[in-house]
């Protein structure tokens, strides 16, 4: 049984720092502050949420797991009100989100048939044939 219980402790201590080191990269590399509070929202809850629940499993039934759930209820009630509480004072001071159609993207990495100019095209041909 300890065997299985320290196979499950590895499992969510790996899945955790895959997401710490996902949302860490994800901060460092997405384009706009909405974005980046994403990723870091996305690491304070399943990171850290997972890598506490595979310490629960390594400590056993003990004081330190019941302070282990209090810290990890700490910190999904506190990361989400955060992260909102960010997000709306940023609106609030006039940054604005960033949309993917504010960029630049050259002809060569456009996918056929998804210009948004052909499907305008398309979108009047039908409304002209079915006025005729």
């Amino acid at each position: 049984m300890q065997i299985f219980l320290d196979l499950l402790s590895w499992v969510f201590l790996l899945g955790g720092s895959f997401f710490a080191i996902s949302g860490g990269i994800g901060v460092l590399r997405m384009p706009d502050l909405f974005t980046r509070l994403h990723a870091a929202g996305v690491t304070d809850t399943m990171g850290a949420g997972l890598i506490l629940t595979g310490l629960m499993f390594q400590a056993g039934l003990s004081l330190v797991t019941l302070k282990l759930i209090i810290l990890l209820a700490f910190v999904w009630f506190s990361s989400p009100v955060a992260t909102y509480a960010l997000a709306r004072a940023a609106l609030a001071s006039g940054h604005e989100p960033f949309w993917a159609e504010d960029l630049e993207i050259p002809e060569t990495a456009r996918i056929p048939g998804r210009h948004r100019e052909e499907s305008g095209k398309e979108e009047g041909k039908k409304e002209e044939g079915k006025e005729a």
